[in-house]
């Protein structure tokens, strides 16, 4: 059986969670807190908002975190400053995150060559080098 659809007030509050992580996704962040920006309990939080973006809270601060260190790596970050900037505490986690994400470990994308996202406008290669979940 199909749920019902969210109303406008469920979304502007899983808005002010999701605007949280994209703006302070270096922070230590966790469910109780994004929760607690939408104004809702954990697990009807962590319900919501799969429902809405089609992926855990945890599963989209993470993939925004990649997304960041992308930009780093290509930049020349090492592996490990990318994994610290962006607010990821373990190297290991970090590394498998990355991997599953874009299909290739932190390493081999940070050395091989990123000419084209470089030559592209940086609205489009944010765009195009997104990390996207495949699972």
């Amino acid at each position: 059986m199909a749920s019902a659809p969210q109303s406008p007030q469920t979304l502007a509050h899983l808005r002010r969670a999701r605007d949280l992580m994209d703006r302070d996704y270096t922070q230590p962040l966790d469910v109780p807190t994004m929760a607690a920006r939408a104004f809702m309990s954990p697990a009807h939080f962590s319900r919501e908002f799969k429902t809405a973006y089609g992926e855990t809270p945890y599963a989209y601060l993470m993939t925004r975190r990649i997304e960041r260190a992308m930009a780093l790596l290509r930049a020349g970050a090492s592996v490990t400053d990318a994994c610290t900037a962006v607010g990821a505490t373990s190297l290991g986690s970090f590394s498998s995150t990355f991997t599953q994400l874009v299909g290739e470990t932190p390493s081999a994308y940070r050395s091989r060559p990123h000419e084209a996202a470089e030559a592209m406008p940086t609205c489009i290669a944010r765009l195009l080098t997104r990390p996207t979940r495949y699972a």
